[in-house]
């Protein structure tokens, strides 16, 4: 038992140590700027959206629960900790995305072409929403760091990667995965 003790403390500092050079190497990345930085809305219960989804009433969608509040929450200290230079932060139009957006960030603008395409209602944007997507990219001057505060099918589709609630994944201008962070709720 006292060795699997050892085994476990040992572990733990070396992971500690680890998870540190990784946010360092983060944060370098960071100021380097030119960064897109896409972030799954934080914690909300459920999967896609109630059958009387409405877009334009919170109160029929899938929204963040107290736990996505704190992630929300930690996701804004995580860039003002490490006083991160951001251009801009886009929102999709789902009430738990800009919530996300409104508690991490305050300021934020939303952009259709981040929106959802999970369920059938909304499946036939997926094409458009790419092709505005990437033109919208092509467009940016790349020299300061983008926020998209989007959906898991969105990042799914753009990066091939399947991102947890809050998450954080840096990428570059060409959609290539730096690193990823996942914030605690």
């Amino acid at each position: 038992m006292k060795f699997f003790k050892i085994i476990f403390i040992t572990f733990i500092f070396l992971t500690c140590g680890v998870k540190a050079d990784l946010n360092e190497n983060l944060i370098k990345e960071f100021e380097q700027g030119g960064k897109l930085v896409f972030i799954r809305h934080a914690y909300a219960p459920g999967s896609g959206d109630p059958k009387n989804f409405n877009l334009n009433d919170c109160s029929t969608q899938r929204n963040l629960n107290d736990s996505g509040r704190v992630q929300s929450k930690n996701i804004g200290n995580f860039f003002s900790r490490h006083n991160i230079k951001i251009n801009k932060v886009y929102s999709s139009e789902w009430c738990r995305c800009k919530e996300t957006a409104f508690i991490a960030f305050k300021r934020f603008e939303t952009k259709k072409f981040l929106n959802s395409f999970y369920s059938s209602q909304f499946a036939k944007n997926r094409k458009k929403q790419v092709i505005e997507f990437k033109e919208f990219v092509n467009k940016w001057d790349k020299k300061e760091n983008l926020i998209f505060i989007t959906h898991y099918v969105f990042i799914s589709e753009i990066l091939d990667y399947a991102p947890s609630s809050g998450e954080i994944i840096i990428a570059d201008k060409h959609f290539n995965i730096i690193d990823t962070l996942e914030i605690e709720y």
